[in-house]
């Protein structure tokens, strides 16, 4: 197992980061912000935490960031950090803003050969994407999307499964996230979340799509491999006036034969986060469940169900690398997203110590993963406006 702090050794200090987005009355920066200094061997020492200026300052002093390094916006942090010497300035910058923010400092900072870290969807067109990939290639930084249910230890496990032919060959993919908070029309009343996640200036093309069904995609990705060929998509927007889909279901046809379902959904009374994947093989079929995420369950064709926790057995390298507590103490979210900030993190660490990082530590969904996610966001909502069954992607 690879540990972060062997390269830091090497490495003699800590990473930096800075953040973009994230201030006050944010959920998502808080998060990234644990994740990230959870190995023990990053600091935040930057940020530019709003697109209002004199708000930013205030986010800043509120998480005692140096005056110097407190900026009021992403440009003025990017010009600032780019003067500094290598090992004061940043090592990776984290995007947590809005969608409709995601592009443009993306690009940025890459160009002036900055590391960075962003959150899905990573942006709002295949167009922007591939300017990134580009970007990404030409100046050979590490970049990191943050699908971060990818970080559980029994979804790597469960992908291992997978890899090993335990499942057989892959015949049937069922992946569902209800949820159901936006049952209301939440953005009429100052809920900052629902504001902006439903506007199509800031979220992009798609809403449920976008911010949960994203997701799913990278999901069903990381686990079985599978690439899709076809899609049939119907999205609908159930709560009157809302601009963009809060409810969607997809037919997903891939390139091995097999065939999938994904239903998202954020008008779903009474669901909370329920991410489920089920996977089904010629050799049996496994279960995860984003609720109950210490556990992922293996079904035989005949016998009985076969409930593998974490922390409990011999698992994969990769599911060992990403526990972090014996069994029966419970590991879930921030751990999850700390695992991701882990593999980047190392990833960086071993690219400044002069070596190349390992299988192991290029774990995390990168910006090929990001910008697939952007053309299945873009060709569901192309199927479901087309009046054909199918959709090529």
């Amino acid at each position: 197992m690879v540990s972060g702090k062997e390269e830091v050794t090497k490495l003699q200090r800590k990473l930096k980061f800075g953040m973009i987005g994230g201030g006050r009355d944010a959920f998502i920066g808080a998060v990234h912000r644990r994740a990230a200094i959870s190995d023990g061997f990053t600091e935040f020492v930057a940020g530019a935490l709003s697109s209002d200026p004199g708000k930013a300052k205030l986010s800043g002093e509120d998480l005692l960031l140096a005056p110097e390094r407190n900026y009021g916006s992403w440009q003025e942090m990017l010009e600032s950090e780019s003067k500094l010497p290598e090992g004061e300035r940043i090592d990776y910058v984290s995007i947590v803003t809005p969608n409709h923010v995601h592009f443009e400092p993306a690009l940025a900072f890459v160009e002036a050969g900055f590391n960075v870290v962003m959150d899905k969807p990573m942006v709002h067109s295949s167009e922007q994407a591939q300017k990134l990939i580009e970007a990404v290639e030409k100046h050979k930084v590490v970049f990191g999307v943050t699908h971060n249910y990818t970080g559980y230890p029994m979804v790597k496990e469960a992908r291992e499964w997978v890899k090993l032919g335990k499942l057989g060959k892959i015949q049937r993919v069922v992946v569902e996230y209800p949820q159901g908070w936006l049952l209301s029309k939440l953005e009429e009343q100052g809920q900052k979340q629902a504001e902006w996640r439903t506007d199509p200036a800031r979220s992009g093309i798609a809403g449920a799509v976008g911010d949960i069904g994203s997701h799913c995609e990278n999901l069903v990705s990381y686990i079985t491999g599978l690439e899709l060929d076809e899609i049939c998509a119907d999205l609908n927007t159930f709560v009157p006036g809302r601009l963009l889909d809060d409810d969607a279901s997809v037919l997903l046809r891939f390139k091995n034969g097999a065939r999938g379902v994904l239903w998202v959904s954020q008008i779903a009374a009474g669901e909370e986060n329920h991410l489920r994947l089920r996977v089904y093989g010629t050799e049996g079929s496994l279960s995860w469940d984003q609720e109950h995420p210490n556990q992922v369950i293996f079904i035989p064709p005949s016998g009985p169900w076969q409930i593998y926790s974490r922390g409990n057995g011999s698992f994969s390298a990769a599911a060992a690398r990403a526990t972090h507590l014996p069994s029966g103490h419970p590991e879930a979210f921030f751990e999850a997203f700390g695992n991701i900030y882990m593999n980047i993190g190392d990833t960086i660490r071993a690219r400044l110590s002069g070596r190349e990082p390992n299988e192991l530590e290029l774990d995390f969904p990168s910006v090929y993963d990001g910008a697939r996610g952007v053309k299945f966001i873009e060709k569901v909502v192309e199927s479901s406006k087309s009046s054909q069954k199918w959709t090529k992607f």
